[in-house]
């Protein structure tokens, strides 16, 4: 599992590989604060987010819309700056998007010009990695790639075209082709939220399924408690105004994962002990609020 800030101590003199060499996370996320320029002045979007994810460990965050679930996510795949702070993945400070890092979005992003084979095998094409994959390591990657199009369930629409294919194919396309490259970390922004519910649950079971068969290091970010129940090792319950985690809850439920143990007494647990942390945290508020509009 991986360490919490309670457990690695870090303060500002502290250098980030000391602390990530000390804890031994696979990535480490250390004081991160983002800071917008709204309107009215600066808005903080997060405020010193601290925590680490150990390899081959699923982690979701969860929290109310604004409190800056996906803008970490953005942060961690190097597709935005953070205002302070550092985030290292295997001892390596990010700065910008790099192929350790796989990301599936809430839309699927597929080319659609290429077929399914050929979106999952996109990366080969970019020079940086065409200059690595010569020969066997060519051959293995092809193989790889074939391998992952056969787990995620499209081995007959290998050939097909995105407009070809429904939603919750495509989704299943994006994730094999975040995967081909064997990145360190898998980053998930609401991979399943335009999905309906029946698809969307396919979808839970096989990447249930798939992150125990790989063992995927994974940061998933959800809105849908009983979905991250359902996947997570660990829940990190973000709190808004500003983004900052209120709770971190383990998820001690044995593995396999299925659907049916939704309605076990152990998994209401665990949901029940999210959305308690969730709700109050809303509460607080929203009385917070209030309290501000009538002294305002």
């Amino acid at each position: 599992m991986g360490a919490t800030t309670d457990e690695v101590q870090v303060n500002d003199r502290t250098d980030i590989n000391e602390a990530t060499n000390a804890a031994a996370p696979l990535l480490f996320v250390w004081g991160v604060t983002k800071t917008f320029n709204g309107r009215s002045g600066p808005v903080n979007a997060l405020k010193e987010v601290s925590f680490s994810v150990a390899r081959g460990e699923f982690v979701a965050l969860v929290g109310p819309s604004g409190c800056g679930k996906s803008t970490l996510l953005s942060i961690v795949a190097g597709l935005e700056s953070a205002t302070s702070g550092r985030i290292a993945l295997a001892g390596n400070v990010i700065t910008e998007p790099g192929p350790d890092r796989g990301m599936v979005f809430q839309r699927d992003n597929l080319f659609p010009w290429l077929t399914v084979r050929e979106n999952v095998r996109f990366s080969r094409r970019l020079k940086s990695i065409r200059r690595a994959l010569q020969g066997d390591r060519r051959r293995t990657f092809e193989a790889r790639c074939e391998q992952l199009i056969d787990i995620v369930g499209l081995k007959q629409f290998a050939g097909a075209y995105p407009h070809e294919l429904s939603g919750g194919m495509r989704q299943r396309a994006a994730l094999a082709r975040a995967l081909a490259n064997q990145p360190e970390v898998l980053l998930m922004d609401e991979p399943f939220g335009a999905l309906d519910a029946q698809t969307r649950e396919e979808m839970q079971e096989m990447l249930a399924r798939l992150s125990e068969r790989q063992g995927t290091t994974t940061l998933f970010v959800t809105h849908d408690v009983e979905e991250a129940v359902l996947l997570a090792d660990r829940i990190l319950v973000l709190a808004a105004h500003p983004g900052r985690i209120a709770k971190e809850v383990r998820v001690d439920l044995p593995r396999p994962r299925t659907l049916e143990m939704r309605l076990e007494p152990a998994f209401a647990k665990v949901r029940a002990e999210v959305l308690g942390s969730l709700y109050t945290r809303q509460r607080r508020s929203l009385s917070e609020t209030a309290l501000a509009a009538m002294v305002g």
